[in-house]
């Protein structure tokens, strides 16, 4: 199992490592990474990787079987081979991206208390998809509310809990369709504010700015009908 040093510190751009394994499809596998696998909505990390001379794009970045990060490369290229020790170099500002819209969507669920049933996170704009009959009444007060959030500049920290602390408060889970991460038999939680000033608190297994001022402007869009109960809620950096 690689080292996940992104859940450790999601502000690590670059990071020495050794090549621990290749998979049969051709991904790379470290003993230790600073690349978010693909997972919870959120996309896979991009970046290269330099070694003796060579480097090697990473177009993506997916769970392995025992859920290691496996770097995929962006063409059939020389793979660095298992032992090789290396550099590895995070697309900072698209991972930056996805770190501000999957902050947002926490507050989007914050702002719009109801059952999340799916969610993705893009560099541009998110969505998460709600049990909501019918769309928000005021769609000015709600963007108003996220940005109000924003400026308030709450931090952004984790802490973690055992599942039966977990079961013990069912109401932590809001996202129906994934199941809490799980790290040695315990769940992370991501928190927004803290004490008093606390807004959100529920699992996610993601990365995240440091304090929600970093995520800046948004700006709510296009609220899709998604069926009976269902209700898409786009929303976008600006």
């Amino acid at each position: 199992m690689s080292d996940a040093r992104f859940r450790e510190d999601a502000y690590l751009r670059d990071l020495s490592a050794t090549v621990t394994g290749h998979t049969a499809e051709g991904g790379i596998v470290l003993d230790r990474t600073i690349f978010y696998p693909t997972g919870g909505g959120q996309p896979g990390d991009s970046g290269h990787l330099v070694w003796d001379g060579h480097r090697l794009e990473i177009a993506t970045t997916v769970k392995g079987a025992s859920g290691e990060s496996v770097l995929v490369p962006a063409a059939p290229e020389a793979l660095p081979q298992v032992g090789v020790k290396l550099m590895q170099h995070l697309d900072w500002e698209r991972r930056h991206r996805h770190m501000r819209v999957h902050t947002a969507l926490h507050l989007l669920s914050v702002v719009l208390p109801l059952p999340v049933t799916g969610g993705q996170i893009g560099a541009e704009k998110g969505r998460l998809d709600f049990m909501m009959p019918e769309p928000p009444e005021d769609r000015e007060a709600v963007e108003a509310a996220l940005n109000a959030l924003v400026a308030a500049d709450l931090p952004v920290s984790e802490t973690w809990i055992s599942q039966a602390e977990l079961d013990g408060t069912p109401e932590l889970v809001k996202t129906m369709s994934v199941s809490p991460p799980r790290s040695g038999g315990l769940i992370r939680l991501v928190q927004i504010g803290a004490g008093a000033d606390r807004v959100d608190l529920q699992p996610c297994g993601g990365t995240h700015v440091a304090r929600t001022g970093e995520i800046g402007g948004l700006r709510l869009g296009k609220i899709e009908n998604k069926g009976k109960q269902n209700r898409r809620v786009n929303l976008h950096l600006i």
